[in-house]
């Protein structure tokens, strides 16, 4: 989308979830295909409206509508404004992140947050935990062993939502970008744009929090990922487990992991091994 007089790239305001989550849509309708979410307190360009609904840009860059009964106000350039190269936002405070989390204030009563939501300036934890924005880094430092961890300790449990990107319900590609976004990489939102990032690498050479692509086309544009753990075992948000599975990737003893296993086409490389940094 080219520039205008209303903005950069397009833009012709902002706005901020309002709802726990925001489900983003293919088409503005109730309808059509969950394409993403957007979570709670997360900024958004305005690209457009149609009736009742809102065309956003995500900080990932991708796009959708969102009906505005999600939304809270359309913000002016007090609260919140675009950089130079109208990417990034400009907090005037700096967001507290939900680990998971019960929060209650006047605004919204009590209500539950997940995992990545930032909280409303005036809610307060009455169950769970939450991290500044500033310090998210410490709690998720972006190492590849502390990233495979996250992958089993946060997401276990995880039913499989198309569309989804929270521990409440995700796809495979939403589990990982939410999961590398936690630890400070950011990567695109689908299946196919994750599996061009990073470094190709060997599969002999696979080693934890590498991603692991796969495809059920005859062209072998990735339609499927999942992050790598020690001992050739993989994370991920798969269909065909119903959510979240840890597979051991030399089980021929199990039809869908030979199914997986004959659909690899590549891994990448998106973060430096741990072992990479040993003296």
């Amino acid at each position: 989308m080219g520039a205008d007089a209303k903005g950069p790239t397009g833009v012709i305001g902002h706005a901020f979830v309002r709802a726990a989550i925001a489900p983003l849509m293919a088409a503005p309708s109730a309808g059509s295909e969950q394409r993403s979410q957007r979570l709670a307190g997360h900024p958004l360009y305005v690209l457009a409206r149609e009736r009742a609904w809102v065309r956003v840009r995500g900080l990932d860059d991708y796009e959708g509508w969102v009906h505005e009964g999600y939304l809270m106000r359309i913000v002016d350039d007090n609260v919140v404004v675009p950089a130079a190269d109208g990417q990034d936002f400009v907090l005037t405070y700096v967001p507290r992140v939900s680990l998971g989390v019960v929060v209650r204030s006047e605004r919204h009563g009590a209500r539950a947050l997940p995992l990545g939501a930032w909280l409303d300036l005036d809610e307060e934890v009455e169950q769970g935990q939450e991290v500044s924005l500033a310090q998210l880094h410490d709690v998720f430092p972006m190492e590849a062993g502390a990233i495979a961890q996250s992958a089993t300790e946060w997401f276990e449990g995880t039913s499989y939502l198309w569309g989804g990107i929270t521990p409440w319900g995700c796809d495979c590609s939403g589990f990982v970008q939410s999961l590398y976004g936690l630890h400070g990489v950011t990567l695109p939102r689908d299946a196919w744009q994750q599996g061009s990032v990073g470094d190709p690498i060997d599969r002999a050479a696979v080693e934890a929090a590498d991603l692991l692509c796969f495809s059920d086309r005859e062209d072998g544009r990735v339609t499927h990922v999942g992050v790598a753990l020690a001992g050739n075992r993989m994370a991920h948000v798969s269909l065909g487990r119903g959510g979240f599975a840890v597979e051991w990737l030399g089980d021929d003893d199990d039809p869908y992991v030979r199914a997986l296993v004959a659909s690899y086409v590549g891994a990448r490389r998106v973060v430096p091994s741990d072992s990479s940094l040993d003296p």
